[in-house]
């Protein structure tokens, strides 16, 4: 009888919806993001242990979207940094 259930039936249908997929992450400049696109860092950002930091106008290939911890939301490897965490108010679409 839960298969007949309006419930059940409803509950089933919303799962794969709420897990998060629909989700839309823009750039500092309202371009919507998608895995593999190329970014600009609009401005200088400090990391931590390094003497300087990541330069304005730093290009970064292939980003991958993912759900990060406060807000970075990206994931992606930058040339003489590595592999890092950055937040998609800090880069624009190339």
């Amino acid at each position: 009888m839960p298969i007949d259930s309006p419930n059940a039936y409803r509950s089933t249908s919303e799962g794969p919806a709420d897990a998060g997929g629909d989700r839309v992450i823009k750039d500092a400049v309202g371009n919507v993001l998608a895995d593999g696109d190329t970014v600009t860092v609009v401005k200088t950002l400090k990391v931590k242990g390094s003497p300087t930091g990541i330069k304005a106008g730093t290009k970064v290939r292939n980003i991958r979207l993912v759900d990060g911890v406060d807000g970075h939301d990206i994931d992606c490897k930058v040339d003489g940094f590595g592999a890092m965490q950055l937040k998609s108010s800090v880069v624009k679409k190339v």
